[in-house]
C-alpha cells in the first residue's frame, strides 16, 4: 500500500495496525520516503522486496549521490 505523508500523519494508528500485515510505503511529493513494515518480517523477504527499485543502469555512486542530494 502507498500513502502520502499527510495521510499517514492524519491516520497514524490505523497505519500502525495495518503494518502488521502489509508493507506501507509513505510518499512525499510523489517519491517514496519511508517504508513501514512488520519488525518480525524475515530479512530475506525485506531484501527481496527492494529488488527492482532502482533501474539496472544505476550505479552505486549515482544512488548514493541521489540519496544525499534529497536529504
Amino acid at each position: 500500500m502507498s500513502i502520502t505523508a499527510t495521510e499517514f500523519k492524519a491516520n497514524l494508528s490505523k497505519y500502525l495496525m495495518m503494518a502488521g500485515t502489509e508493507d506501507i510505503f509513505i510518499t512525499q511529493y510523489g517519491k517514496v520516503v519511508a517504508k513501514l513494515t512488520n519488525p518480525f518480517q524475515s530479512r530475506v523477504e525485506t531484501a527481496e522486496s527492494l529488488f527492482g527499485i532502482l533501474p539496472q543502469t544505476t550505479t552505486l555512486e549515482e544512488a548514493r549521490a541521489e540519496r544525499f542530494n534529497e536529504a
